[in-house]
């Protein structure tokens, strides 16, 4: 096995999907911290390596992969002992694949970045009231998926618990999760609170929501 590397900042929702895959797989990796808000994302030699200068980014050997679900994906497919974590079952993986696509179109880019741009980068401390809607349809689409089931792809835990746990998580700082409405999502962040790695998403996502109430955000009435 080459080395692996992995460049990212703690507080990434994808980051953390990533680490916790790391250590589902027992994989030994370095991790490199980069500072976005220090631009350091833009440097030549990061341009170099990743032209679209985002985190997470995995180097293994010579080898340079970006985005979370890419790299997740990838690890399983080269490292894992079995496909348990992203079956090579068609029907199986396409699950996966739809929960995947879901997490990066609709829950990371749809609502929580659409809020934590505007915070971060923007300035803005007005959340508008859409914004939080579009939080409390991805609960509602999460419940739905979870029904009669354990995991979000179905009876075992894959790579897009963790992708989805990690940004769930973090949605939380906007719109709690109410274990009445929603005891299957309940059911399911308890589950996989269990993990034995899953501090490689809890230490991160507690930094996330620090940084987030530390903007003094409020919500449009």
């Amino acid at each position: 096995m080459g080395k692996i590397i992995l460049y990212g900042i703690d507080p990434s929702p994808p980051v953390r999907a990533v680490k916790m895959t790391l250590a589902a797989l027992e994989l030994p990796y370095e991790y490199v911290s980069v500072n976005l808000f220090g631009k350091e994302q833009l440097s030549e030699a990061f341009i170099k390596k990743n032209p679209q200068h985002t985190v997470p980014m995995l180097e293994d050997d010579d080898a340079c992969i970006w985005d979370s679900h890419a790299i997740i994906c990838y690890l399983v497919s080269k490292y894992g002992k079995d496909d348990s974590l992203y079956p090579k079952d068609l029907l199986k993986r396409a699950v996966v694949d739809q929960r995947l696509h879901f997490e990066s179109g609709v829950v990371f880019a749809n609502a929580l970045r659409a809020i934590t741009k505007n915070l971060f980068f923007l300035g803005m401390k007005v959340i508008p009231k859409e914004r939080i809607q579009a939080v409390v349809e991805v609960y509602d689409f999460v419940e739905s998926f979870l029904k009669g089931h354990k995991y979000i792809a179905g009876d075992h835990l894959t790579v897009a618990d963790f992708s989805l746990i990690s940004t769930i998580s973090s949605l939380t700082v906007f719109v709690e999760i109410d274990p009445a409405k929603y005891p299957n999502a309940t059911a399911w962040i308890k589950l996989l609170e269990k993990l034995p790695y899953y501090s490689d998403n809890d230490v991160g996502n507690k930094q996330f929501i620090a940084g987030v109430k530390g903007t003094n955000f409020t919500i449009e009435q």
